[in-house]
């Protein structure tokens, strides 16, 4: 079975980059038909999709997000990671990594919704 683990700072000023780190293990990150999500959860409000790469590498981001975020992989390594460049206050959440094989959509996210789950890693923003 797939292990998924975040890491990186708990804390990032404001206009600097968050950058996270998702390592895997019991599983392959070029194995086919898997999608390596980013997700998180803000104070008192719902998942949010982040974006996410394929096992291939191919990359897709959520829209409002897009102009800001940065998701790659290190095969060697079994890692990928999240790249959010000039952060705000608002940006302050519970982050994580997860796995499905299925496209994930990109509204109205439940747990369900992503068959393995890191254990999620706070980050805040604030100066």
């Amino acid at each position: 079975q797939v292990q998924l683990q975040e890491s990186g700072p708990g804390l990032v000023k404001p206009s600097q980059t968050l950058s996270l780190t998702c390592t895997v293990s019991g599983g392959s990150i070029t194995a086919s038909y898997y999608y390596w999500s980013w997700i998180r959860q803000p104070p008192g409000k719902g998942l949010e999709w982040i974006g996410y790469i394929t096992s291939s590498g191919s990359t897709t981001y959520s829209p409002s997000l897009k102009s800001r975020t940065s998701i790659s992989r290190d095969t060697s390594k079994k890692q990928f990671t999240l790249q959010l460049s000039s952060v705000t206050p608002e940006d302050t959440a519970v982050y994580y990594c997860a796995r499905d094989n299925r496209r994930p959509k990109q509204a109205d996210l439940s747990r369900a919704d992503f068959r393995s789950w890191g254990q999620g890693t706070q980050v805040t923003v604030s100066s």
